[in-house]
């Protein structure tokens, strides 16, 4: 059952880089109406729905062989992050009849399911305080919450690619550029760890963790910085340069140096090659987008995905937690950045409906808060040790 599982991620993963190409295709034979329905686009949403489908079977045959809801690491929430993703997408399509959410949205999820794939994928028990169907009740709902939330990011994307000047620089050429560094950032990390994993690279410290307790950590990247009072096992292997206090996981904080370091250099090489930035490379996709169209479709998704994302980041998330430790709230840095994620959406749809907020402002808004979104997903999971750290 876990190899079908695996079969089934390969599949959708595959349709998914397949409906990209169509809805690529739909957009440049229909620039001039690009809101109307073509063969392309009925290719590109039934490759994507086919895709979602086989999504779907990999997330039931894993819930099958593993016996509990396949969303209790990082690999199987990030790629459950991805599906829920696809269904908003699906789901917004059918609303608004808008091809080039696909092709913004599916490169997004593709980025999710291979960042997922670079951590450990085996089936393994649950530890005892996440044995409870709470587990997949608060989890899931905050990933489609958060999903729902990120298709306004991604209509804010379009938006700010339309109507940003690409001809000079300025200070939203700068932060629109950012955006595209940080993607490709994500792209060096899956380069490089598939590199260094297809070696079977591994490198072992004896150190002692905050607790004052001593353990093992291991580095599957050579060690730039090292963990707390470490000593390095492993013969043959790179000494680290700095050493990290118990608070940071220097494993997880090696590899987003390595990914930034990498990220850097391709980001470089990809600006060599195209001789401008990203963002004017893709801004001739988005020549004829209705830009009144595509602020609806980010507003609505706020609207739709803050209550789902209150729902399950915060109220099912205290429920859990008053039955698995015994308090509502203790100030761990996931609950922390759960609330601040609130409090900006809830931001968010202040200014849209008091202040008047509405086109490029509130483009800006929901990009910002996607990064909220993902600062938790990778930083706060990786970096920071707490209750909710993913291994």
């Amino acid at each position: 059952m876990a190899a079908l599982s695996s079969t089934l991620l390969e599949i959708a993963f595959i349709l998914y880089l397949v409906a990209i190409f169509l809805f690529g295709g739909s957009i440049r034979d229909k620039r001039k109406k690009i809101e109307k329905v073509s063969k392309w686009t009925v290719l590109a949403v039934g490759t994507t729905i086919a895709g979602f489908i086989a999504n779907i079977g990999y997330f039931i045959t894993r819930w099958i062989a593993s016996g509990h809801a396949p969303v209790s690491n990082l690999f199987e929430f990030a790629t459950a992050f991805g599906m829920m993703l696809v269904l908003a997408f699906i789901i917004l399509y059918f609303i608004y009849k808008v091809a080039i959410l696909g092709l913004f949205t599916l490169p997004i999820v593709l980025l999710l399911i291979a960042y997922g794939s670079m951590f450990p994928s085996d089936i393994t028990p649950l530890i005892p305080s996440l044995q409870s169907h709470w587990l997949y009740i608060h989890v899931t709902t905050a990933a489609l919450g958060q999903a729902i939330l990120a298709i306004s990011a991604i209509a804010g994307i379009i938006h700010l690619v339309t109507v940003v000047d690409q001809k000079k620089s300025s200070k939203k050429t700068f932060w629109l550029e950012s955006i595209m560094y940080v993607l490709v950032v994500t792209l060096g990390f899956i380069l490089i760890t598939t590199i260094f994993r297809s070696f079977d690279y591994q490198a072992d410290f004896n150190w002692v963790d905050k607790e004052g307790k001593e353990a093992v950590m291991s580095f599957q990247l050579p060690a730039l910085v090292g963990p707390n009072e470490g000593e390095l096992v492993t013969e043959g292997r790179f000494e680290p340069l700095l050493e990290l206090p118990a608070l940071i996981s220097a494993a997880k904080l090696n590899t987003v140096i390595w990914s930034v370091l990498i990220g850097t250099i391709l980001y470089g090489i990809l600006r060599l090659i195209f001789r401008k930035r990203i963002s004017a490379v893709i801004k001739p996709f988005t020549k004829n987008v209705n830009l009144e169209l595509v602020d609806e479709i980010g507003y609505r998704s706020v609207a739709i995905g803050f209550p789902i994302f209150t729902l399950g980041a915060l109220i099912f998330a205290m429920i859990w937690a008053q039955i698995a430790w015994t308090r509502f709230w203790g100030w761990d840095p996931k609950e922390v950045w759960a609330l601040i994620t609130w409090l900006f959406y809830a931001a968010y749809l202040h200014l849209r409906l008091s202040k008047g907020w509405h086109g490029e402002k509130s483009a800006w808004l929901a990009v910002i808060g996607f990064a909220i979104i993902m600062f938790n997903l990778i930083f706060v999971n990786l970096v920071i040790a707490g209750l909710h750290s993913y291994a």
